[in-house]
């Protein structure tokens, strides 16, 4: 049925990192209003569509977005008001139009993208469905619960400690359901926490919600990880609980080079650390584990380690379908991170993930470091039937809010859960 959109109005409003965003109501005619909040990225990949900032200097040190929330009360309120649209896809391609740029740098994908969440939401509300029903589907992919990659210590540009990797997750691969998975983050977060505690680290968190106490190395992390994990009563593997790891090589990678600490490894040898932490340790899944910018790095690490574990491209794929097309010729990582703002239209997302799964790539799906309480992507993953998802830690609102959304699914509807 074709959705007739009365208003678009946008909103500046604050992220988790209390930075600006905006959040985006569509009205359709009749009245009925939705609203969608915009996460914000701080490790960006290089080619992501552009998120629209002010540079005021007056006004929240130039990162503003009063420009993006404008665009959404001028141009695309003016392009929308009084159409109809059948889509999602018909709605994302006007914004596209209208923008006009490769990259959508002249509105925004901030506020392209609020205008197509909130439509989505708007017409599976109209429609008397959940969002996850609405939302278009993959050929081949049913609808999945997920399984949960609960960052829960972090470093890198995510937290104010020495520790290079950003990112280090657990992930309930053997959990029989979602509820059992959430409580087994939630358990062995919280052991983590009482483990840090003793050792007279802090139990600060980082941007993710993840610890962020003063270690150094890849490797007391996973010493305490799998520590926290036995002692909060699970298995370590895949009947259990398994390490993911999101090192954000391109933050520390320097004409080469991997500045680790005191080390600048070579390419050779960044990959044979990570090899050594795979062997060492149950690690499942690696994301962005050579500089977003070297093919030849990013090639020799599939070569080495992708019969191993999973390699997930998130700052070399930007969720652009392009560029995964050309990644996936040049035999590069075996998976794909999904993120909505990155690519800056839902349609655009889900064309990405449609070409994953038709090259045998997996998806996890993916919030930012900057996020709202909008638990937009937990119906999404679920329509998209990827069967991962990483959105933090089992520990603040705007994280929380996509684990709790996800179980109100598993209560609402007999969906499997686990990886694709």
């Amino acid at each position: 049925m074709p959705y007739q959109i009365e208003n678009v109005q946008a909103v500046e409003t604050l992220d988790s990192r209390a930075k600006p965003t905006l959040q985006v109501a569509v009205t359709l005619a009749g009245g009925l209003r939705a609203t969608a909040g915009v996460p914000s990225g701080a490790s960006t990949g290089s080619r992501e569509a552009v998120e629209l900032r002010d540079g005021d200097p007056d006004r929240y040190s130039g990162q503003g977005v009063l420009k993006a929330v404008s665009n959404c009360n001028t141009e695309i309120r003016d392009l929308l008001s009084g159409r109809a649209f059948d889509s999602l896809a018909a709605l994302d391609q006007a914004l596209i139009d209208l923008d006009g740029t490769p990259n959508k740098a002249r509105l925004g994908a901030n506020a392209i993208l609020g205008t197509s969440m909130a439509f989505a939401r708007a017409a599976a509300i109209a429609d008397g469905k959940e969002l996850w029903q609405w939302l278009p589907t993959i050929e081949g992919q049913a609808y999945r619960l997920p399984v949960p990659c609960f960052n829960v210590l972090n470093g890198g540009v995510h937290a104010p400690n020495p520790l290079e990797f950003q990112e280090f997750m657990i992930s309930p691969l053997g959990a029989p359901s979602m509820p059992e998975a959430v409580r087994a983050g939630a358990e062995v977060y919280s052991a983590l926490k009482k483990i840090l505690a003793s050792r007279g680290y802090s139990t600060g968190l980082g941007d993710e919600g993840g610890f962020a106490p003063d270690l150094a190395t890849p490797q007391q992390v996973c010493d305490l990880l799998v520590e926290a994990i036995t002692t909060a009563g699970y298995s370590h593997g895949r009947s259990g609980i398994m390490i993911a790891l999101d090192p954000a090589s391109s933050e520390f990678h320097k004409d080469g080079r991997y500045l680790i600490g005191e080390s600048q490894l070579s390419s050779e040898q960044m990959i044979a650390l990570l090899d050594e932490l795979v062997e060492r340790y149950p690690i499942w899944s690696i994301e962005d584990g050579a500089a977003e910018d070297d093919l030849a790095d990013w090639q020799t690490l599939t070569r080495e380690l992708g019969d191993k574990v999973q390699l997930v491209g998130d700052d070399n794929f930007c969720t652009n379908p392009a560029i995964i097309s050309e990644a996936i010729d040049n035999g590069v990582a075996n998976a794909a991170l999904i993120k909505v703002n990155q690519i800056g239209t839902v349609t655009e997302a889900i064309d990405a993930i449609r070409l994953c799964h038709t090259n045998g790539y997996a998806q996890m799906v993916s919030h930012r470091s900057g996020e709202t309480p909008d638990p937009f992507i937990a119906d999404f993953v679920v329509a998209m039937g990827s069967g991962q998802i990483k959105t933090g830690a089992p520990a603040r609102g705007e994280r929380i809010a996509k684990y709790n959304r996800l179980l109100e699914i598993t209560a609402s509807a007999s969906l499997p859960y686990g990886l694709a």
